[in-house]
């Protein structure tokens, strides 16, 4: 497996977690590979999108992406080396059934902590805080969603990214496609105009070669996502893995890693939300 090299920053100062009580292929067989207490001895399963540029792609045998990075990086401060991790495609449907059922040890999927999920797993974390924000062309005059009133706003069908737009803005056209990657591609010819759900996820679409210098995140996030790692709720990793993440934040490695994956987007997470300091959500 190969994946996106992150260089070690210098140290940045950034606020501890605050702990509360808490290769290479896809994955195997249903169940295998993992178990309640988190990780086995000859490895870790762990699940990320395969469909998410800048976050976590599959891209022939590789595995790119920033939560690709932090997870092998966590996995490291847990005693796993990178040919140990075994990476399975997590959609977010089935998140939940997988962490239950042991398919996977842990997942690093753009996995929003929120209380109705934490009923069915346990979170580390968070190792990020996303906002909702636009995506919108180079050139465009779109500064938030007070600019969308007349405008075609695109976002994935079932999304209830864009209906929180339109309650803001009932002027706002919406347009539903099956993918992001479909709304973005529909962007960049100008058939839509702006693109609506996470900032970071945004940010992959736009630091894509395809896309350089043609899109922008307008940088106003009207929301606020704390990405976590999803656990099993018997999973005895929880409390290890906030210290692995505190220390990630606290040696610079998480901003190089942001950096690498989204940077050429010219993106900049909100120092307002700064997940170091968001204290952890072990169960």
């Amino acid at each position: 497996m190969k994946h996106t090299p992150f260089r070690l920053a210098a140290v940045l100062a950034a606020g501890a977690l605050v702990l509360s009580a808490c290769g290479s292929e896809d994955g195997g067989d249903d169940g295998e590979g993992a178990s309640p207490g988190g990780g086995g001895e000859d490895g870790l399963t762990i699940g990320i999108k395969f469909d998410q540029p800048g976050l976590g792609l599959k891209s022939g045998d590789e595995y790119v992406g920033m939560d690709v990075d932090v997870a092998l990086a966590v996995a490291e401060k847990l005693g796993f080396s990178e040919d140990q991790v075994t990476f399975k495609e997590s959609p977010s449907a089935q998140r939940e059934t997988m962490l239950e059922t042991n398919q996977v040890d842990m997942i690093f999927a753009t996995y929003s902590i929120t209380d109705t999920r934490k009923e069915k797993v346990q979170f580390a974390g968070p190792y990020f805080v996303a906002g909702q924000d636009l995506l919108v062309s180079a050139d465009s005059d779109i500064t938030g969603p007070e600019d969308l009133d007349g405008k075609l706003l695109c976002s994935v069908t079932g999304s209830t990214s864009a209906e929180n737009v339109k309650e803001e803005v009932p002027g706002v056209q919406l347009q539903e496609y099956g993918t992001y990657s479909e709304c973005v591609e529909q962007l960049s010819n100008g058939t839509i105009d702006a693109v609506t759900t996470d900032d970071v996820i945004l940010a992959g679409f736009a630091a894509q070669d395809t896309y350089a210098g043609k899109l922008k995140v307008v940088g106003a996030p009207f929301s606020e996502e704390n990405y976590g790692v999803g656990l099993n709720k018997e999973s005895e990793l929880c409390e290890d893995i906030n210290t692995a993440l505190t220390e990630l934040w606290e040696d610079g490695t998480m901003e190089q890693i942001i950096e690498d994956n989204v940077g050429a987007a010219g993106y900049t997470p909100n120092p307002e939300t700064n997940p170091a300091e968001a204290g952890g959500h072990c169960a």
